[in-house]
């Protein structure tokens, strides 16, 4: 099948018939298996110099692996690491905002608190998308400004601790479906403090993306309720799944990929359904397609913690993958694990369709992998001890950032991307 630009591709495209029924072909792009497999495709034609973006220096693993190692002692000594998710950031500042948020909630159930954690983790990590590096947001109880991620986590908090996303101010602390419906970009702007002197990138993005999921909800009632249709009673929908007290990682991931699916703006549909965060590189065998799902395993991986606190215990933790965002991507290129071969493109910005940012953020799959391994090693640590989302959070994200702020003003990462608010 002759395959066109990642531009011309945006919309309808038939089904490979390489990998089957339409069905399959959907099911294995929304996998972590495709997302390890598709990206060791790219990692592979890189190592061996095939690229004519990047190449690979993996003498450079065990150097990021300390790195990393230290960073993971700084911030946490006992090696007692929580999982890298939504509801680190809400503490930002060192401020009990959870503490505070689980008193407001005191009254509920223990299913309806999880449904408004679910609530308050969805809205957020939808709405955490890069802020660019103009933008602050001043926290009016405390007088703390926070910028970029804990910018927009402790600002989404307060927004919904104030009611923004409920249409019944006597219940102010849930997320409906008619309420984001009718959320507007002045609104949002005003709960986020953003303006011409403090401006946030990709805000219609993020508007759409909130109005859109207030379809998604009341279009799936069997995930999202029939009464008071709301994104918390997805945790309902999980929980039915729990078998023995378990409920695997892979599980969310897939509720999470087929309920919020159809949010994603003008991406690649196969028979009619979006597939998100998936992009189109030519070097890629069969339709060419290569799934990362960066902000739905983010959202995974916060939607675990309500569940663990209800009792039940997550598996399969280490088959999600690590996160293909600039923080990840930028420390294997500021410590050399990554190299480009034309500087041209540290100066200039780059869609998220382009090749070097879909290879970008391939090899940063993939190298994740490699450095969790090599870091549990060098610890001694077993995957059970150290799995994978608690190496990104102790870990690869911060280390990314530190490095970033040494190397660079503002922090910002090394290469630029042109961000609409719904990818990164």
């Amino acid at each position: 099948m002759e395959m066109g630009t990642a531009k011309e591709m945006v919309g309808k495209m038939p089904a490979p018939q390489a990998l089957g029924e339409e069905g399959e072909v959907i099911a294995y792009l929304r996998s972590p298996v495709a997302i390890r497999e598709r990206c060791q495709e790219l990692f592979e034609m890189v190592v061996a110099e095939r690229s004519p973006h990047f190449n690979c220096n993996l003498s450079q693993l065990e150097r990021v692996a300390d790195y990393v190692i230290e960073v993971m002692h700084e911030q946490y000594p006992d090696l007692q690491i929580p999982f890298h998710s939504r509801w680190r950031h809400f503490e930002a500042g060192g401020i009990p905002r959870l503490a505070q948020l689980d008193e407001k909630l005191a009254g509920l159930t223990p299913t309806q608190k999880a449904a408004a954690k679910y609530d308050l983790a969805i809205i957020s990590v939808l709405l955490d998308a890069g802020a660019g590096d103009r933008w602050h947001y001043c926290e009016q109880d405390t007088k703390l400004v926070f910028k970029r991620s804990e910018g927009l986590a402790v600002a989404s908090f307060q927004m919904f601790c104030q009611g923004t996303f409920a249409s019944d101010r006597h219940q102010p602390l849930q997320v409906d479906a008619q309420r984001l419906q009718a959320l507007t970009e002045q609104e949002l702007a005003q709960g986020f403090q953003a303006n011409l002197e403090n401006p946030l990138v990709g805000m219609t993005g993020r508007l759409n993306l909130l109005q859109q999921l207030g379809q998604v909800i009341l279009a799936s009632p069997q995930m999202f309720g029939e009464q008071n249709p709301r994104p918390g009673n997805l945790v309902n929908f999980l929980l039915a799944q729990v078998k023995n007290n378990q409920l695997a990682a892979q599980t969310v991931l897939n509720a999470v990929l087929e309920g919020l699916s159809d949010i994603w703006p003008g991406r690649i549909e196969i028979a009619g359904v979006n597939l998100g965060d998936v992009w189109y590189h030519p070097a890629v065998s069969n339709d060419g397609l290569v799934p990362f799902h960066k902000l739905s395993q983010w959202l995974t991986y916060s939607l675990l913690e309500p569940l663990q606190e209800l009792g039940v215990e997550i598996t399969g933790l280490d088959a999600l993958t690590g996160l293909p965002e600039y923080r990840n991507g930028g420390l294997c290129l500021d410590l050399g694990l990554i190299n480009v071969k034309n500087p041209n493109i540290f100066s200039q910005s780059h869609s998220v369709a382009s090749e070097i940012i879909v290879e970008w953020r391939a090899l940063t799959v993939i190298l994740l992998d490699y450095i969790a391994a090599t870091v549990r090693e060098k610890l001694s640590m077993s995957a059970e001890e150290l799995p994978l989302v608690k190496i990104l959070q102790g870990g690869t994200w911060t280390a990314g950032r530190k490095i970033a702020a040494q190397l660079r003003a503002g922090g910002i990462p090394p290469i630029q991307i042109e961000s609409d608010g719904t990818v990164f």
